[in-house]
């Protein structure tokens, strides 16, 4: 799918299609990269067809609500769901271990940063919950990661507008 067809999207279902997009994005489901996704968003708020801070507000609440929805299946399945996991994605078995490990040592700010990283900052929601993090500490701390990644991505397409817009 190119960028037009995205565009499309915007234009005819508004801010739920950001929303939907960027939440299949931080399921960590094969789709739309966060870095095509939140620049358009940033570029139509840029057009004026949303505020700029709408448009960070839904990406956001989007990235926070794939991130708690990892990390209950990581809670409510814990071992059994990382098996069934392994099996499906088999190279993810020992970034997810390590990722444990990490959690185990560095806590909330290893998720904060771990947000900021990619691939990892959708994965690490899994082993969050699997080790059964404290969920308010794990919600403020993936929201303050997510805002300032989605802040990122979605500053620049607002400030570079068209130019990144013709790059695809």
């Amino acid at each position: 799918m190119d960028v037009e067809v995205i565009m499309q999207y915007f234009v005819d279902y508004g801010p739920i299609a950001i929303f939907v997009i960027v939440l299949l994005e931080y399921l960590n489901l094969p789709g739309f990269p966060a870095g095509v996704i939140m620049p358009l968003a940033g570029i139509w708020a840029a057009r004026g067809e949303l505020n700029f801070f709408i448009a960070l507000l839904i990406t956001v609440a989007a990235g926070v609500s794939g991130s708690v929805i990892l990390y209950g299946l990581g809670r409510g399945g814990g071992e059994v769901f990382l098996k069934r996991y392994y099996k499906r994605f088999p190279r993810h078995e020992k970034l997810v271990e390590e990722k444990i490990g990490y959690l185990r040592e560095k806590g909330c700010v290893g998720i904060f940063i771990s947000k900021l990283v990619p691939m990892v900052r959708t994965l690490i929601s899994i082993p969050a919950g699997v080790m059964k993090m404290n969920f308010g500490n794990y919600v403020i701390s993936s929201t303050l990661g997510v805002a300032v990644w989605n802040f990122v991505f979605v500053g620049a397409g607002y400030l570079f507008g068209d130019a990144v817009f013709q790059m695809f």
